[in-house]
């Protein structure tokens, strides 16, 4: 059986649905007690974890659970710490002492963004306490890989969902010949969870070790987005307002160049690939358009 932990999260949700579609047995934790179940073990790592065992049968573990955003990170650095270093490696040491295969999912953020498709062995160089976290727990298990336990670290930058409800939001507001802000100094070059949960269990199947990468191939800026949606949807261009993260007041690091990995293995390994960050937008905008007619018919003002 393989255990997630962190099913409350949406990969983690996505991933746990993914495993059960396709037959794979599996469990997913929980932190929130009205959730427990037969599928829903309970772990809440803020708490101690001596006494706490995977479910009998455990052969792979996937680590989702973190304290992810930047501003809570920032707010609170040991805090943060505790659950994003110290909890997550005395989980994962209790986990190789039982000889069970562990995923540990990282972030693009263990890099500064200064330059696209970064390799899986360049160096870390983090600029935001977030990426701090997530680079000390990726040395401490590079050691551990080394002494022989059986660890694969997946870094992957953002994650979205099929529906993206940041899109779906700005095609309404357009739809309605409203304006949106758009930032033009972030990008993104998302995976979708569907992908993200093919390239866990292909990984987990293979028995992987070593350092894997998830993104899709390009950078574009949120204000790029923002413009191919409003010629795909037929809108005055001049309602896509740019922005800076600066000027909005967000913390220092979320605003980066690039946010690219390196994934050819991924690809070439197990034909896993981020599809690029405009058919991502171009499906959702077709499922939203299924779903109304007025997404073909935008007045421009």
């Amino acid at each position: 059986m393989w255990l997630l932990i962190g099913g409350d999260s949406e990969i983690g949700a996505a991933t746990h649905q993914h495993l059960k579609a396709h037959g794979i047995p599996c469990a997913a934790t929980t932190r929130r007690k009205d959730c427990v179940g037969p599928d829903r073990p309970f772990l809440d790592l803020a708490t101690p974890l001596d006494d706490w065992e995977p479910p009998a049968g455990t052969t792979a573990v996937v680590v989702f659970i973190a304290i992810a955003r930047i501003t809570a990170c920032d707010a609170d650095p040991q805090g943060s710490a505790y659950i994003n270093v110290t909890q997550t490696l005395a989980l994962i040491d209790r986990l190789r002492k039982r000889g069970i295969l562990v995923l540990f999912l990282s972030t693009n953020q263990v890099f500064d963004g200064s330059v696209p498709n970064v390799a899986p062995d360049a160096s870390p160089c983090p600029v935001t306490e977030y990426g701090r976290q997530k680079a000390r727990t990726e040395d401490a298990l590079l050691s551990r890989m080394g002494e022989g336990a059986p660890i694969a670290i997946l870094r992957l930058a953002k994650v979205v969902a099929p529906d993206m409800p940041l899109l779906r939001n700005w095609i309404d507001s357009l739809g309605r010949g409203q304006p949106i802000r758009a930032f033009r100094d972030m990008t993104m070059a998302p995976a979708e969870t569907t992908t993200v949960a093919q390239a866990i269990t292909a990984l987990l199947k293979d028995s992987a070790g070593g350092i894997f990468q998830l993104t899709g191939p390009r950078d574009l800026s949120y204000f790029e987005i923002g413009l191919h949606l409003a010629a795909k949807l037929g809108a005055d261009s001049a309602l896509i307002t740019g922005s800076t993260a600066t000027a909005a007041g967000l913390p220092a690091g979320s605003a980066r160049p690039f946010t690219t990995l390196a994934s050819s293995q991924l690809r070439e390994t197990y034909g896993i690939a981020a599809p690029d960050v405009l058919e991502i937008v171009d499906s959702i905008v077709q499922k939203k358009d299924s779903g109304s007619d007025r997404l073909g018919r935008v007045s421009k003002t």
